[in-house]
């Protein structure tokens, strides 16, 4: 019988960065983890998240020399809770740290879904795909028919949001990326009609006007700055915005210079809503039911960025950030061995 686990590798925060951060913002430390309570659960983390919003709560969010906050999925391995047995599948908060006390009414058990991989509860099937679900279905409110514009194409929430408005019915789909590996990427596998390196070439506008010359209906911001404006430039009447993140600003000190055509909104009738996931998570449910019969016959495959090990979580978060991953990029901290779920298989 293996030994009860009372520590726990983790990764806190040694300071505030100063533009992009280095590894020197971040410490590790081992900490004592206490036996899981009446209610509580012991759970043995096997992929962590790493997310671009992560970037903003290390500005002032984030408490310096204590664990991190992220999304993660792990295993239990020790309960005081009769709804979450040893060898429970959970979705949880307590990432960037190898374990984790929790209360039972802070797990979500995975429901198990018969030729879907675990990870992709933090792919396609989590946070990622569900900001992109909700930006096409809730915010754009996506027709059939209609041309899409995604910026940072290639991250977690672009190549979610280039599928997912292809199931979806839209008639073309072009993005943005920062590389021509990525640009080919986006038109060879990822099902973009059309897509161009913003690094290269003539000026966003050009570029844009290059990839949809009909003009856009629907576009989800990702970056902000340039590309916001840009994409107004671009718009039909009518049109509508999905704005879910500012990459353009994360490292940059300061918000970068709002779009000179703003009032093209007014002009075009053109709706412009942010959004934060967070308040749609009744979309989850919703999500699943569209999305996992598509990963079930292989119509759609969650293309996951993978960095292996632990030791590796701020290299994984520091690579994303320069924009090094195509998909959501995740930690994998440890073989996914065989386990149960207390749900029943949908």
């Amino acid at each position: 019988m293996n030994a009860p686990v009372r520590t726990t590798r983790v990764i806190t925060q040694r300071r505030r960065p100063r533009g992009m951060p280095v590894p020197e913002d971040f410490a590790e430390a081992e900490l004592p983890l206490a036996a899981p309570a009446e209610d509580e659960v012991l759970v043995e983390n096997l992929w962590l998240s790493v997310d671009p919003y992560m970037r903003e709560c290390m500005d002032a969010e984030w408490e310096l020399g204590a664990p991190l906050e992220g999304r993660s999925i792990g295993r239990v391995v020790e309960s005081g809770s009769a709804g979450l047995p040893v060898g429970t599948l959970v979705f949880h908060r307590e990432g960037w740290r190898t374990h984790a006390v929790l209360a039972a009414a802070e797990a979500r058990v995975l429901p198990r879904y018969e030729g879907v991989a675990t990870e992709s509860f933090l792919g396609l099937l989590g946070g990622t795909g569900l900001t992109a679900y909700v930006a096409l279905t809730r915010i754009a409110r996506l027709r059939a028919g209609e041309t899409v514009y995604v910026s940072a194409a290639a991250g977690g929430v672009g190549t979610a949001a280039g599928r997912l408005a292809r199931l979806l019915g839209a008639g073309r789909i072009v993005g943005s990326a920062g590389s021509p590996a990525k640009v080919r990427l986006l038109t060879e596998e990822l099902g973009y009609d059309a897509a161009f390196d913003h690094r290269a070439g003539p000026s966003l506008p050009d570029q844009l006007a290059r990839t949809a010359p009909d003009g856009i209906d629907v576009y989800v911001d990702n970056v902000g700055g340039a590309h916001l404006e840009a994409a107004i430039g671009a718009m039909r009447e009518d049109g509508r915005i999905a704005w879910c993140g500012a990459v353009a600003q994360y490292n940059a000190g300061s918000a970068p210079a709002a779009p000179r055509n703003l009032f093209d909104l007014v002009e075009k009738s053109i709706r412009l809503e942010g959004f934060l996931v967070s308040r749609h998570r009744d979309a989850q449910a919703e999500l699943e039911r569209f999305l996992v019969p598509h990963l079930r016959s292989g119509r759609v495959t969650d293309r996951l960025h993978v960095t292996e090990g632990f030791e590796r979580t701020v290299d994984a978060f520091l690579g994303m950030l320069r924009g090094e991953n195509t998909g959501k990029a995740v930690v994998r901290l440890g073989r996914d061995a065989p386990e149960r779920s207390a749900g029943p298989t949908p």
